[in-house]
């Protein structure tokens, strides 16, 4: 486990010589790798080229501030996990939601002070391996689900997922447009959102999304849901290389019916219900009715 900083790189964006000056040489001082920009554009080039782990932003620039770059970084998918700390001589509440809205994590007011910053970052970086570490799972998992904040903004999400927002032709922009306001008054009505998934509008194809976890204060896990997708029977058939009739008699068994209903429902005989079981237990690797409701119900559930 790490004691001290060390070895991660660092973007430090001001247009002050002298304060980008204190905090390289503090940074410097810990070990760490730093690499500088003078006004957002530039920052946004280095950090396309050099991913850094963590970038210490000024809020006022010339040309490109801090807020606007702050909302370009986290409306690149490649970016958008890196934590931003602000820094800036602005106190102003409105200003430090502002920051907080864009993306922020952490709010320092200048003079910094080398010390607290520091300890500041050492909290972020280890948040920020710790939700790599998540992610890389999640990734893996095959599932349609993205991290989203109290306004909708994504944070992140897995390849299926952004899979999924462009076969419905969501891109960054309308992510930010047209998907993070819906997400955002959703969100606002806790019970709601814990109980209905939303229907995004305005959209030309069909997609829902499904809260899955509160992460943090600030951060929500959610399952995209396509709306063309198959489901019931349908599912289990195209997921578990099953005909078309098992597919139905474990979609069934997946409801609790027992053989006889199974056969009412299907028009068929309950023996004949008896032999589709015989043939789907090994290929589904199990034994018996309730291990293949099992498989059937974990499909139905990741979707």
């Amino acid at each position: 486990m790490k004691a001290a900083l060390g070895k991660e790189i660092v973007l430090v964006v001001d247009d002050s010589p002298d304060a980008l000056s204190l905090i390289n040489d503090a940074l410097e001082h810990a070990g760490m790798d730093v690499l500088v920009a003078l006004e957002g554009r530039q920052a946004l080039t280095i950090a396309q080229r050099i991913r850094p782990d963590i970038i210490l932003l000024d809020a006022i620039m010339p040309n490109m501030d801090g807020f606007e770059t702050c909302l370009a970084l986290k409306a690149d998918p490649t970016l958008a996990s890196i934590p931003v700390i602000f820094m800036t001589g602005l106190t102003d509440t409105c200003d430090v939601v502002r920051g907080l809205e864009a993306g922020g994590v952490d709010y320092l007011t200048k003079p910094i002070n080398p010390n607290e910053l520091l300890a500041r970052m050492r909290v972020h970086l280890a948040n920020a391996r710790q939700a790599v570490s998540v992610e890389s799972a999640l990734d893996s998992s095959g599932q349609h689900l993205v991290t989203v904040n109290a306004h909708g903004v994504m944070l992140w999400g897995t390849p299926q997922a952004h899979a999924l927002l462009a076969k419905a032709e969501i891109d960054s922009l309308r992510q930010a447009k047209e998907l993070a306001p819906q997400i955002q008054r959703w969100l606002q009505q806790p019970e709601l959102a814990q109980s209905q998934a939303l229907k995004v509008k305005q959209l030309s194809y069909p997609l829902e999304l499904k809260l899955v976890a509160y992460q943090s204060s600030d951060e929500v896990l959610v399952r995209l849901i396509d709306g063309n997708r198959p489901t019931g029977s349908a599912l289990l058939k195209s997921k578990l290389s099953i005909t078309e009739r098992e597919s139905e008699v474990l979609h069934w068994i997946a409801n609790g019916k027992t053989n006889r209903e199974i056969a009412e429902i299907l028009e068929m005989s309950p023996r004949t219900v008896n032999k589709h079981l015989e043939q789907l237990f090994p290929k589904l690797g199990v034994e018996n009715r309730t291990a293949a409701a099992g498989v059937a119900l974990r499909v139905l559930a990741s979707e």
